[in-house]
């Protein structure tokens, strides 16, 4: 006997149908399936009597690459009724593709992703003869709504069709040999019974032809013990495995995002278990029920309507039993009367778009199902599973939903409990959600709250967690590391893995991660983000009261690294108008790094001071930066005598103009607000600065009273925003200083309360002024 072959669709109920009759009447020796082929020793754990949906998932892991993916199984998967009937038939039956840390599976998160999809040609010439929209439409069209005669066959000539002369890429034809090798070993040990192979309709036709020739053709692929095709090994050092998780409906709903196989997956269930008409009538109740229970107005006249519409387009396009799109349709002709800004989600596929229509939510909701599977009690997990449940429990940090817990950081034992939860954060298991707490390094809260919460998918996140490591901690720090490494991580991103890193505790995984990010920051080009990294970085090793970190050798080494980099970048900066706050925040963070760290930089004071003012005198730099960069020379030189005079160096800026003046400032007092206020006064009113020189707000005070009234109004908000800087009390001692200066007496803190908006009373004084003109130059008087 030769090998049959049912090329499937995945998740199909007509294909599911087939399969099973097939095995049925043929009786085979063995039954071959795509699916991991590591998992031929442990298929009984398919079998231990799970709540389906359940998936296979695999994960690799080395010192350049991780991947994870997905082999999703339901009720009427083709895959999941080949091995249930193949086993009840008697058949040997084996998984026969690839492992999928393989690289034929590079970038590829689920195995049933559909081929037929990357070679669209041929199914949208089918879909234009149909005059259907989709291929999910043309898919229910051609088989799930036709009688089951001829349907192998109908399935044959599609598939051909949608493979054609398509050259398959590096990856499928990886996999093709593969399975072809299997398919040959089976039919050899087999004699005189069949082999039934049951794959994805997209490799049948070249699986058919890889095998036609029989025999035990050199395939490349050596033999195990018992003769059948090795399963390749993971390199040496690399982490992989496989092992059962729940799924959901949810997750294998295309509307999710989800790209294999047949999407709704509630919908189609009604239909596998109980026939399209049926599924097609439970369609129309659930999503009036849905509605109902929303507030939405259905009457019972609008259900009937839907129901004649449904009847009547099934009749109209030629389906002899309902399809799934005739009943969306009807339900939509009949429940929404509003233009609609997005086209309905059936005609295609992908997410379902924000601000859709309550009645398409709802029938989207209503096909997918709410359903979530559950693993056999025994089924084996990961050792993650089993130290989390421990840990939990050993913390008191297993309470059911609702639980709260308040934990004091200062207390040794409550900071371990703290880190418990935030591995399990990192790791991505939800359960726990942290309601308050130190948003960063130097965040002056030493207390946090969590609350338990009710998560369907947790069981599944926990065991996908295991992926990264044995133990929370492993899982955490493994985690984190791969944020670290991601290339397209920004220092943001950065920044946050490192403050993530010391909630987690800083042990030895801990220590590598802090080397991944000293490693990666000489290679940020983010100044803004960099600038947060150091403050994140500098504030913890100065400061740090909880976490244990405090003056820690690869806290310097970040320190270092992102300092000299902030540097670098920032005296090459060219060009820009207006205030980069991110970029002052940057820059006031190197002139902490210098003054509070100066031990741990590569880069000694004296050259620092150097690269500020080549940039505070350069004129292609950004003015707001030329500015922080006077402002951080003078803090770095403030108990030398060289640091350069604030009010001499004004006296240029101010030549173009009152906006460069605002950011100019804005950079100065961003620095070196206290180099610059303590010329102010000293409280006895004096108001000279060092050495008997004018002080900064005196020249100020003349440079923008000398504005014309147009000039100033234009500048007026960028001299806003630099004296926004300064706290209250600062703003008063400039204001008395102003008040002082034109022999008024008075509270400073009249001069800050204005009836309105500064900038409203500014512009309607010039509006009146305008008037005033207008009216003179009319000869029309001014109003009194």
């Amino acid at each position: 006997m030769t090998a049959v072959f049912l090329g499937v669709r995945h998740h199909s109920p007509a294909c599911a149908r087939l399969v099973e009759r097939t095995v049925e009447e043929l009786r085979p020796a063995h039954v071959l399936i795509e699916g991991p082929a590591e998992m031929n020793g442990r298929l009984d754990e398919l079998l231990l009597g799970h709540e389906l949906p359940v998936a296979v998932f695999s994960h690799y892991r080395d010192g350049e690459r991780a991947a994870t993916s997905w082999a999703p199984l339901c009720d009427y998967s083709p895959e999941w009724v080949a091995l249930r009937a193949g086993r009840a038939a008697g058949a040997e039956v084996r998984f026969i593709d690839l492992p999928a840390w393989h690289p034929a599976f590079a970038e590829r998160t689920n195995r049933y992703a559909d081929a037929e999809v990357r070679y669209a040609e041929a199914t949208e010439r089918l879909c234009r003869h149909f005059s259907v929209d989709s291929s999910d439409a043309l898919w229910d069209r051609l088989f799930e709504v036709e009688p089951d005669n001829g349907l192998a066959e109908r399935l044959d000539a599609y598939f051909a069709l949608v493979r054609g002369d398509a050259e398959a890429d590096a990856g499928d034809r990886a996999r093709e040999t593969y399975m072809a090798a299997w398919v040959r070993t089976a039919v050899a040990a087999a004699g005189d019974r069949p082999v039934l192979v049951v794959t994805g309709g997209f490799h049948q036709p070249a699986l058919r032809a890889l095998t036609a020739s029989g025999g035990e053709a050199d395939d490349g692929w050596g033999r195990d013990a018992d003769g059948w095709p090795e399963v390749p090994a993971p390199p040496v050092g690399a982490l992989a495995g496989s092992f059962l998780v729940p799924y959901s409906f949810r997750q294998l709903d295309a509307f999710a995002g989800y790209q294999s196989g047949m999407p709704s997956p509630g919908y189609y269930q009604e239909v596998w278990e109980a026939g399209p008409e049926a599924a097609a009538g439970g369609l129309l109740r659930t999503v009036v029920e849905r509605l109902r229970a929303r507030g939405f107005p259905v009457s019972t006249a609008d259900l009937i309507a839907a129901r004649s519409l449904a009847q009547g387009l099934t009749a109209l396009r030629g389906h002899s039993r309902p399809a799934r799109i005739d009943v969306l349709d009807g339900l939509a002709g009949a429940l929404i009367t509003d233009d609609l800004d997005h086209p309905l989600p059936w005609t295609g596929r992908g997410v379902l778009p924000g601000g859709a229509h309550p009645a398409v939510v709802e029938m989207v909701a209503a096909c997918s199902g709410d359903r979530t599977g559950r693993l056999a009690p025994g089924t084996p997990a990961p050792p993650l599973v089993h130290d989390v449940a421990a840990q939990l429990a050993g913390q008191a940090l297993d309470g059911g939903p609702g639980t709260s817990y308040r934990l004091e950081l200062t207390d040794v034992a409550e900071l371990e409990r703290s880190r418990v939860l935030h591995r399990l954060r990192v790791s991505g298991v939800p359960g726990h959600v942290r309601t308050s707490g130190p948003r960063h390094g130097i965040d002056p809260v030493f207390t946090e709250r969590w609350e338990s919460q009710s998560a369907p998918g947790r069981e599944a996140a926990l065991m996908e967690a295991g992926a990264y490591g044995a133990t929370l901690a492993q899982a955490a720090a493994a985690a984190l590391a791969e944020r670290t490494r991601d290339a397209t991580a920004g220092a943001d991103g950065l920044a946050r893995a490192l403050f993530d890193a010391v909630l987690c505790g800083m042990d030895g995984y801990s220590e590598q991660l802090l080397g991944e990010l000293a490693s990666r920051v000489g290679g940020l080009k983010n100044v803004g983000a960099l600038g947060e990294i150091l403050s994140t970085a500098l504030g913890l090793w100065r400061h740090d009261r909880v976490f244990g970190v405090a003056h820690g050798p690869l806290l310097a080494a970040v320190i270092g690294g992102t300092t000299t980099r902030l540097l670098w970048l920032l005296e090459g900066t060219r060009g820009g108008r207006g205030v980069d706050f991110p970029r002052l925040r940057a820059v006031a963070a190197a002139r902490d790094a210098v003054l509070h760290a100066p031990r741990v930089l590569s880069v000694p004071p004296e050259t620092v001071c150097a690269i500020a003012w080549r940039i505070s005198g350069d004129p292609e730099a950004p003015i707001d930066l030329r500015g922080a960069a006077f402002g951080l020379h003078r803090a770095l030189t403030r108990d030398q005598g060289t640091s350069g005079d604030p009010a001499e160096a004004v006296r240029p800026v101010a030549k173009a103009g009152a906006d460069a003046l605002g950011d100019w400032l804005a950079g100065l007092f961003a620095l070196a607000r206290d180099e610059v206020t303590g010329t102010v006064g000293d409280g006895h009113g004096h108001g000279h600065g060092h050495g008997g020189a004018e002080s900064l707000i005196d020249v100020l005070d003349r440079l923008v009273c000398a504005l014309p009234d147009d000039a100033f109004l234009s500048g007026l908000p960028a001299l806003r925003q630099a004296f926004a800087f300064f706290p209250p009390r600062e703003r008063e001692r400039i204001a008395g200083r102003l008040l002082e200066r034109r022999g008024v007496r008075g509270s400073s803190r009249s001069l800050l309360r204005t009836a309105a908006d500064p900038l409203l009373i500014a512009r309607a004084r010039d509006l009146e002024e305008s008037v005033s003109r207008l009216l003179a130059r009319y000869d029309l008087g001014a109003t009194p």
